[in-house]
């Protein structure tokens, strides 16, 4: 079995998004996983990154926030909170985001996990930089082989999010954090979880959503992720735009999707990247 962590952001623990984290934790657990949650508002989790987050500063004069990530990540003079939070991503095996769309995003307090617990040496930063290679990142890096998934709840219509929504399609919305955050450090992201005018759910309607949930948290290990291109596999040149011939027919964000159309020998290096991952995965 596996272990999945939930970093779970809303102050109401009655709330609609709570229930559904509720229940993710009911269907892994039993599924026989092992499954930990860090709830930001039940820990009053310190969502600002300042000063304090280090134990030791490396330039006392002046604030270098990513300088001093990166030192105290390094000498191990990290706060203790940050520490604890990256310990749980190195042992899960999957990381569910749970919260609510706030101003289309996600809430301040979550936001601020990433900002302080995303370290540089960490999620970034890492690995060789040279010719078409920008280090280890979207698709490599300290967390691949782990999977990810957003349970989202929002308050507007889901024709409000479609390919012609006045809001925006979703998949763009969340790409800051499904392709910027998620997958740059190498984390798999499934297809998010979405639950529209959550703020008018009855309770007659709350049993469909509670077993579509529990059907997309069963496959969380099984369900095919977002097909991101992968920035070292061949896709980008050496300034890391995308490469002639591919992304065609397509625009925004989506040129970033792998496409049935792609180059032959394109798809042939993401086959061969994917293989030599799960080889390194399972220790082969």
């Amino acid at each position: 079995m596996s272990n999945v962590l939930i970093v779970h952001a809303h102050p109401e623990p009655k709330s609609l998004t709570s229930a559904l984290k509720d229940l993710a934790v009911e269907t892994l657990a039993a599924q026989g996983h092992a499954v930990q949650v860090s709830d930001l508002y039940a820990a009053n989790w310190k969502a600002v990154a300042d000063r304090g987050d280090f134990l030791e500063q490396a330039q006392p004069g002046r604030l270098s926030y990513v300088a001093e990530s990166h030192h105290a990540f390094t000498t191990g003079t990290q706060s203790p909170d940050v520490e604890a939070e990256q310990q749980k991503l190195l042992w899960a095996d999957a990381v569910v985001l749970s919260f609510p769309m706030w101003w289309f995003g996600m809430p301040a307090i979550l936001k601020g996990w990433v900002d302080r617990v995303f370290a540089y040496g960490f999620a970034y930063g890492v690995g060789v930089h040279g010719g078409e290679r920008w280090g280890d990142r979207y698709g490599e890096g300290t967390l691949s082989g782990r999977r990810a998934m957003l349970s989202v709840t929002i308050g507007g219509r889901a024709p409000h999010y479609g390919e012609r929504g006045v809001n925006g399609r979703l998949d763009d919305l969340l790409w800051p954090i499904q392709h910027g955050m998620m997958f740059y450090p190498g984390i798999q992201v499934l297809p998010p979880f979405a639950v529209y005018q959550s703020d008018r759910l009855t309770e007659a309607e709350w049993p469909a959503v509670a077993e579509a949930y529990k059907c997309r948290i069963t496959g969380l290990f099984s369900d095919q992720p977002i097909a991101y291109r992968t920035q070292n596999g061949g896709h980008y040149d050496g300034q890391q735009i995308l490469k002639p011939g591919l992304g065609a027919g397509e625009s925004g964000t989506r040129i970033h999707l792998v496409q049935p159309g792609d180059p032959k020998e394109v798809l042939e290096r993401t086959g061969r990247e994917a293989a030599r991952k799960m080889e390194a995965c399972s220790g082969s």
